[in-house]
């Protein structure tokens, strides 16, 4: 018999489960189920960053390493930043996290007083909430469906107005965006990166897309900023290594010194192997995301127009590998109910909006990180629930 205590953290009261893995959980035994929910590429890892975690086995490197990581890593990492988008860091720079989720929280923990403000464009991956309030943060939401899902000063400026009562400390970012796909121009960058001065924010700017953007090359905010940008980074998309959880933390070295007190208390390191497989996949493999992203541009754009035919607005898909599409108005249920039903009735399974806050609500994801032929499937399943719904609606 277990004895429940009520005497835990009180911020655990504040924060759930992620709907995106109760949703995915609550489908899964649907027979025939075809699921576009997680964010998790459909690629292996290169086989060349396979052999280099085979061969550190064979070479027995299994100990501890420096808390922030083997330095040829932290040194392959900073070069790889600084020749794709022009940054200027250097191995003291860089802290080797245990996925960009462990980055997150440790770059939140590490600037967050109790009562701090904390400004989130939304909607957004439900990550940051529940660790800016287990921080002790007030998180202050802004919506972003009135401007394409793009956060503009005039609305940081009115958000910071808004709230006067609350000392602002940070704001996160996260582009290309999930679930939205949209990422930021330069200019829209530029403008926001002078607001932020302003305001002298802490940007908490979560990049781990930035090899998957389309149409325009990835420019880094830590590249306007660098004093006041902490950039999250990771291999998990560009490599498609999500179960080997290796991220990267960027950052003032003197931010970083004391990022490294938390990171070492929480994990002591990331894996040694995996260390050394990244330390390949940053160097020999630099441009593998890249051969990646030309497949799933054409994913895009057989979704994208297939989707728009059949009714859904969607956002300006810029990058990462989702479709973030408004429910065609013909529907009445929320976005939950929605996609309830498409998963009983057609066996598909997409992401509810509003698993990414309220400003989601009315919207779905799709995650287009699943070959052509499931992708093919799933318009016709998709097709055909929006005819079997038109036509109930034809017969009353």
């Amino acid at each position: 018999m277990s004895l429940f205590r009520n005497d835990l953290n009180t911020q655990l009261d504040k924060i759930e489960i992620s709907e995106i893995r109760q949703f995915d959980d609550a489908t899964s035994s649907i027979p025939d189920i075809l699921k576009l929910t997680l964010g998790e590429p459909d690629f292996n890892i290169p086989e060349h960053v396979q052999l280099a975690a085979k061969q550190a086995i064979d070479d027995n490197f299994s100990h501890y390493t420096n808390n922030a990581g083997i330095p040829e890593l932290r040194q392959a990492a900073a070069n790889f930043q600084n020749q794709k988008y022009g940054l200027h860091y250097q191995v003291d720079n860089v802290i080797t996290t245990v996925g960009a989720s462990e980055a997150i929280a440790a770059a939140l923990a590490t600037v967050l007083n109790s009562g701090d403000g904390v400004l989130v464009p939304a909607p957004i991956y439900s990550a940051y909430s529940p660790l800016i309030a287990l921080n002790h943060g007030v998180e202050v939401r802004i919506n972003t469906r009135s401007n394409g899902f793009v956060l503009t000063p005039t609305m940081v400026e009115a958000a910071i107005k808004d709230h006067p009562e609350i000392q602002f400390k940070a704001v996160v970012l996260n582009y290309p965006n999930n679930p939205t796909g949209v990422t930021y121009h330069k200019d829209e960058l530029a403008a926001l990166a002078d607001v932020f001065k302003k305001y002298n924010l802490w940007v908490i700017s979560d990049e781990i897309y930035s090899e998957l953007t389309y149409g325009a090359t990835h420019t880094s905010i830590a590249s306007l900023i660098p004093e006041q940008t902490v950039l999250i980074s990771g291999l998990s998309k560009s490599h498609a290594m999500t179960g080997w959880r290796l991220g990267f933390i960027f950052a003032d070295q003197a931010l970083v010194d004391q990022i490294k007190k938390i990171h070492q208390y929480w994990v002591t390191a990331a894996t040694s192997i995996i260390q050394k497989a990244a330390v390949e996949a940053l160097t020999n493999g630099a441009d593998d995301g890249l051969e990646m992203a030309k497949q799933y541009i054409k994913r895009r754009d057989y979704v994208y127009h297939e989707m728009t035919n059949m009714g859904f607005e969607i956002a300006r898909p810029d990058g990462a590998f989702y479709i973030f599409a408004k429910i065609p108005a013909q529907f009445n249920q929320d976005s939950m109910a929605f996609c309830r039903d498409l998963a009983q009735k057609s066996h598909l399974a997409l992401i509810p909006g509003h698993a990414f806050g309220i400003e989601g609500e009315g919207y779905v994801r799709l995650s287009y990180a699943a070959n052509m032929d499931k992708l093919r499937e799933a318009m016709t399943r998709l097709q055909a629930y929006i005819n079997n719904a038109d036509n109930e609606q034809q017969l009353h």
